[in-house]
Formats: structure tokens, sequence, C-alpha cells
């Protein structure tokens, strides 16, 4: 099945394609002082190391702003900077090389400060996000009575009317509530009202795991709507983690493919090898080297018994089915030699990196 994308505008991040049926992008946040320029580089190239394509950074007071300078001459990957509560930062950060602004409705909503960013934006032709978020809605006028979803949409669609009044339409848009079914609502809602871009999430998910669960559920509903053109999944954790999130929700959608596809067993009674290791030792060694873009991804099976685990070997293009501490290697459906559990790790990474 191959997912209908919805049709919306074309906003360009220094390069980087967002909408118009391009691959959805991944976005991460750095975690650092934006002030302290070494550190922020140095998260900027891990992210970039495991397939991030834009980085947000906090901009909390002038010295973040004009770090921007320093971190755009070595950044390899767009930035955006993150603006609460003061325009003129969203304007130290444009001045300074920013490559996009994300700006809240919920804390910067003043007509004559939007306008002062607006123009600076239009002077350094570069993008902005709305970017919303259900903890912040509550500073933006709107009716009693109205849900979380409709909350973000009436908010939404004003800041946005306020902006193209101001004849600017390089617009970016983003609707984050805490909970998956309001994140999800809001976003089906605006979808149908505009044809900006959209930026999903869902925003301060809790601990990691429940973070990735809420993500995966909310993003991956919307994506199969063909809603959303870039992510972000908001996790507390170490970013390189959003961005591993992140694809492996896309290409279990079959929105982006990154090299290569583990398929692994569940385990059970029946398995007498560690699988568990075999398999985390395997993706570890993995991200952020083989898992490039590519056309179609290289589909690895490593099953723990003979039930299920020879059939779906066979049906990869490199598979190994174990049984009492071997395995049997498969090439393209054909069965070529045994490998022992202690060797195959080793193993498997040299014949992927020969496939």
């Amino acid at each position: 099945m191959q997912i209908k994308r919805r049709r919306s505008r074309l906003v360009l991040v220094r390069g980087v394609k967002i909408g118009a049926a391009n691959p959805v992008v991944i976005q991460s946040m750095a975690k650092t002082k934006s002030s302290d320029v070494e550190s922020t580089l140095r998260q900027i190239d891990s992210l970039n190391s495991v397939g991030c394509q834009i980085v947000r950074l906090a901009i909390k007071d002038f010295d973040d702003a004009k770090a921007l300078k320093q971190i755009k001459k070595h950044s390899v990957l767009p930035l955006v900077a993150d603006i609460h509560f003061d325009r003129r930062l969203a304007i130290a950060a444009i001045e300074n090389g920013a490559d996009k602004i994300r700006l809240n409705p919920g804390n910067i909503g003043q007509e004559s400060h939007i306008r002062e960013v607006v123009s600076a934006l239009k002077s350094a032709k570069i993008p902005l996000r709305i970017g919303l978020n259900s903890g912040s809605v509550a500073g933006v006028k709107a009716r009693a009575g109205l849900s979380m979803a409709d909350k973000l949409v009436k908010a939404a669609l004003g800041y946005i009317r306020k902006i193209e009044e101001m004849k600017f339409r390089d617009i970016v848009v983003s609707l984050k509530a805490n909970n998956v079914l309001d994140t999800v609502e809001a976003y089906r809602k605006i979808a149908k009202l505009c044809d900006y871009p959209l930026h999903l999430g869902v925003t301060a998910t809790g601990a990691p795991y429940q973070g990735l669960v809420k993500s995966s559920i909310a993003l991956g509903d919307l994506l199969l709507d063909g809603i959303g053109d870039t992510i972000r999944v908001s996790l507390t954790d170490r970013p390189e983690e959003e961005v591993r999130a992140a694809k492996c929700i896309l290409e279990s959608l079959g929105e982006r493919n990154f090299g290569v596809q583990l398929i692994s067993c569940p385990t059970c009674g029946r398995c007498q090898v560690d699988l568990v290791n075999i398999v985390k030792k395997l993706e570890f060694l993995l991200v952020g080297k083989s898992r490039k873009e590519s056309g179609r991804p290289l589909k690895v099976a490593v099953m723990g018994c003979v039930v299920n685990g020879p059939g779906e070997a066979k049906e990869a293009d490199l598979g190994i089915a174990f049984g009492k501490g071997e395995g049997l290697f498969f090439k393209k459906g054909k069965p070529v030699k045994k490998v022992s559990a202690k060797e195959c790790v080793t193993f498997l990474l040299k014949e992927i990196r020969k496939a």
C-alpha cells in the first residue's frame, strides 16, 4: 500500500525541502546551552551521524542568539531558533544566521511584535514555524468551552491570518498536545483548513518508553492518512534516540528507507541462543553506519528457532535461523552455511557490507 500524502506548500530550510510531497523530514532539538558553541556543535555532528536533517536550538538569551553566528559557520545541519516571550531574540537570531524561526503564539502574540519578526524574516528570506503547545495555548485568546484540539486549531488559524495579512506565507505549522487523542484531532482539523506544511510531534510525552509509544501511535496514525511533512519524536532522552525513533516510525510505514531493516522474533521457550543480546549488538553496530537512505531496504532476519525462522530467513535478503548454539545462514532465500551464535554478529556485519 502506498500512502497518499496531503498536498502542501513547499518550504525550504537551508536547502532541505519540507512539504509538496517531498520525503518526511526528521528533526530533533539540541539539549545543550546554545551559547556553549563547542558542545552544541558536537551534538549537531552526532545528530547528523544518525540521520537528523534539521536541528532546533533553544534561544533563551542574547548570548544564545549571538552564538548562532559561530554555530552556523560549522553546522552541517540547518538551524531553527526556538523563541519564546521576547521577539527581540528572534530578530537577533535572524541577524546571526538562523535558517528558520519558531514562534509560540502562546507567548509572542502582540501584533506589532509579530510584524517586527516577519519583517526580519522577509529580509533574510527564511521561513517561520508557528509552533503551538497545549501547555502554552492558554496565553492565546480562545472561546471558553472549546476542546484542547479546537483551542490549538483556533489559535493557529488566528496567528496564520495575522501573518498572511503581512504578506508572508513561508510558514510551517505545529500543534502539539501532551496526549495522543488531542494531538491527532488537532492535526486532522488543521490539515483540512490550510495548505501549509505540518510539523508533527507530541509534546511533554513523559519517560522515554512512554514517550516512544505515544509518539509512535500519534505520528503513525497521522502519517498513515498522509498528514505530516516533518516530524520530531520528543523524548526525555538523548536527542540521538529521538532521531532513531523517527527513523523507525518512517521506515515501518514505508515512508523512508535507511539501508538495513532488521527482522527478529520475540523469542520463546524454543530458542536455544541468546537472541536478545545478539539483536541488540547487531542493532547498535548498524545505527549510524550502514543505515543510510536507500531506494530499497536490505532485509536481515535473525530468528530464534525452527518454527518460523527458516521461512522468515528465506524471505529476507540475508537471514539466520538458529537451532542449538548455531544457525543456518540464508542468502537470497538459499541456505549457504552454518554459523555459530558466538560468531554470528561479526559474520552478518561482513555480509551486510558486501550486499
